[in-house]
């Protein structure tokens, strides 16, 4: 009688510890499918400013004698791949012949608008801590160049009308919703009557929008969020619990974070991928520190199952080159960088023709640092967190 019950108990504990084990989602026959690559924050400082005044010399391009297509074209054949690219607009946009401020009240030229529309961008998020810095002016002029340009925008509003709108995109023939939401600026606050110019970081509103979505007819929802500590490389308590509460108390397919100026950990909670932090797409800080200058393209492939998407998680490192500083009329070292650009990493390291050593070395440098913090919680073991591979 023992040895029947302990085969029993036996046989309850390992159809038990079978059943634990999460199934394999099942493709759906006849399923659709679609990627998106996400990137960090586009933070345009003064030095890039006069960047692509250089580079509007030599193309003969631009408008207002700014060219900012060579800055971003490092990233073009990855960025323009995805089926849907979504970007971080950072800061307000001003007129194209300026004036131009950086930080802390930034605002910079739109000829930036018509580049990260170039290179493959769909949509931006345009919630941030900086939404407001100049203004309704500022919001109203950044969402204009947005329209002129053709590249979708969520996060902030020139009305109370526009602020309901939910930006639903046609992706492959699925319609995908991206919401976007910041805290508040302490130094530029929107007005208490223009609450609505801002998404505001709020777990009733974010709850209230994606529902919103799917009345719209939403299939999956995707939520940008400025959120965090700027310069750390581990997501703060706040960002961890609203990550929490976003995998249990929504339906929200993917969580894309910025805000904190460099890489912090993707993660899968509950099953939603949460991307932190992804660093900044294109800065150029008045001290670089080296890892603000590293970020990563988050590249997620959405596939139908019967229960709704099974998402998986990619990434290619960024690196934007910063020259050496040299006295006027001194000449750059040799095999230094000579002008600021966005590199793609690992396009970099696989055909690196006559770089330097040390040059190649940076590239290893935040290929290896950055693989380092987008796994620090865990993402590589189940979850097949992996790099993006080069195509062939």
């Amino acid at each position: 009688m023992g040895r029947t019950v302990a085969i029993l108990a036996a046989s309850v504990s390992l159809a038990a510890g079978c059943g634990s084990e999460a199934a394999e989602p099942q493709a759906k026959p006849g399923g659709r499918s679609f990627t998106v690559a996400a990137a960090g924050d586009i933070l345009i400082h003064p030095e890039l400013v006069e960047q692509a005044a250089k580079d509007a010399e030599k193309t003969g391009k631009g408008e207002a004698g700014l060219d900012f297509g060579p800055l971003l074209a490092g990233v073009k054949p990855v960025i323009s791949k995805a089926d849907l690219a979504i970007c971080h607009m950072e800061t307000p946009v001003g007129k194209p012949e300026g004036p131009f401020e950086g930080y802390p009240e930034f605002l910079v030229p739109p000829q930036i608008l018509t580049a990260v529309k170039e290179v493959g961008y769909d949509t931006c998020s345009t919630a941030s801590n900086h939404t407001y810095d100049h203004g309704m002016k500022g919001v109203r002029n950044t969402l204009k160049v947005m329209d002129e340009v053709g590249l979708g925008h969520t996060g902030s509003a020139r009305t109370p009308e526009e602020a309901k709108k939910i930006n639903i995109l046609d992706v492959n023939g699925v319609k995908v919703a991206h919401l976007s939401y910041s805290w508040e600026s302490f130094v530029h606050p929107t007005p208490k009557e223009k609450r609505w110019v801002l998404n505001q970081t709020d777990s009733s509103d974010i709850r209230q929008a994606e529902k919103r979505a799917r009345e719209k007819g939403a299939e999956a929802v995707i939520l940008s969020v400025h959120w965090g500590a700027e310069y750390y490389n581990e997501p703060s308590t706040s960002q961890l619990e609203l990550a929490q509460w976003i995998s249990e108390e929504t339906g929200i397919d993917l969580v894309i974070g910025h805000h904190s100026h460099v890489v912090q950990p993707i993660q899968k909670v509950n099953g939603t991928w949460v991307a932190y932090s992804l660093g900044n797409q294109v800065a150029r800080h008045s001290s670089p520190s080296g890892i603000t200058e590293e970020g990563a393209i988050g590249w997620f492939e959405f596939r139908e199952t019967a229960d709704g998407w099974d998402v998986s998680a990619r990434y290619r490192t960024t690196l934007v080159d910063i020259p050496p500083e040299v006295q006027p009329g001194e000449k750059l070292p040799d095999g230094a960088v000579e002008d600021h650009r966005v590199s793609d990493v690992q396009s970099v390291l696989s055909e690196p023709g006559d770089l330097s050593e040390e040059r190649l070395a940076r590239y290893r440098l935040a290929a290896d640092r950055t693989s380092g913090f987008l796994y620090n919680r865990g993402a590589p073991g189940g979850d097949g967190l992996a790099s993006l591979p080069l195509e062939k």
